[in-house]
């Protein structure tokens, strides 16, 4: 096996030191106390109850949308280090077992990297965005256990004497004495579940979609004009291609050299590529099956009474 540029070693050295960089940023804000934005007892959309079993755990969140594309991505990068297409893998076939291998190994440590990386920004953003808002979650009230006798003491603004006695309080006046649960109770913007949903089942599905020739057929603007003067020939009935319909540019002379013309029509009748053909339907599902798993766990989040929906899908979107 050909050796490896120490230069090439150390920049990837350096990319995954920046990375555990940021997740230690990121971990750092976990434990700091987020904000506490005031709320009011009559506030229906902070009212819900608490639900403890979550239908998709943290836990279950780590082993889905983190070991499973870790060894997705490593078999599909050791098994088709190049996009799966017949060139690619006359290329592959075509060259010796140290560069094939060596091209395994590339294909697999940057599928990591760049999950990594996601992974790093979404953790990150969540924590310091979680922090920063201190927005209640939906099930706020069921956690803080409100002295409701004695809001008056507690209160921060609102209008006492109207709307039978409409309070802004703190978070003073929950009774509760799990500090983490309360704490955990203001950190329902961003939706960390959809965030690291969509960063690992999203990155899954670009991934996949990549390794497999998973395209959006598309039309050249050459062939889209083509196109456009056959449809405009069929409806002025000329009954004859657009080449023949055609007028030369400028509208030349018959008397001049009619070499111009001759280029002009063997300009418009050359043949453009074809379109490539739309993927087949079975190749569909590989990209989106990571996405419909995506989307299950962040309807969890509302269905459990964890986020708004706003929070969620704002999350999606980051991650």
């Amino acid at each position: 096996m050909a050796r490896i540029s120490k230069r090439l070693i150390a920049s990837y050295v350096l990319d995954w030191i920046i990375i555990i960089g940021i997740v230690a940023v990121g971990a750092g804000l976990w434990n700091v106390t987020p904000n506490r934005h005031p709320f009011t007892l009559t506030d229906p959309s902070i009212s819900y109850p608490y639900v403890e079993d979550e239908k998709v755990s943290t836990y279950a969140l780590f082993l889905i949308t983190v070991v499973a594309p870790l060894i997705i991505t490593s078999a599909t990068s050791l098994l088709f280090p190049l996009p799966l297409s017949p060139a690619a893998l006359k290329t592959l076939l075509s060259r010796s077992s140290s560069t094939t291998w060596r091209k395994r190994l590339w294909a697999w440590h940057t599928a990591w990297l760049a999950l990594a990386l996601s992974f790093a920004l979404s953790f990150f953003f969540v924590q310091a965005m979680k922090n920063l808002f201190g927005k209640p979650r939906p099930d706020l009230l069921s956690r803080c256990d409100p002295d409701v006798e004695n809001q008056a003491d507690y209160a921060l603004g609102g209008f006492p004497d109207v709307l039978n006695g409409f309070y802004l309080v703190s978070a003073t006046i929950c009774r509760t004495d799990d500090e983490d649960l309360l704490n955990d109770g203001f950190s329902s913007f961003p939706s960390g579940h959809a965030t690291y949903a969509w960063a690992g089942m999203g990155y899954l599905a670009l991934f996949l979609a990549s390794k497999f020739g998973v395209t959006v057929p598309w039309m050249p603007d050459s062939r889209r004009r083509q196109e456009g003067n056959n449809d405009r020939s069929a409806i002025l009935g000329n009954g004859s291609t657009t080449n023949a319909s055609l007028p030369p540019p400028h509208h030349a002379p018959h008397h001049q050299n009619s070499s111009s013309d001759d280029d002009v029509r063997t300009t418009i009748t050359t043949p453009t590529a074809k379109p490539p053909a739309a993927p087949p339907l079975p190749l569909l599902l590989l990209p989106l099956i990571p996405i419909c798993v995506a989307i299950y766990i962040s309807s969890t989040r509302f269905s459990d009474f964890r986020h708004h929906g706003f929070d969620i899908i704002f999350g999606a979107l980051m991650g």
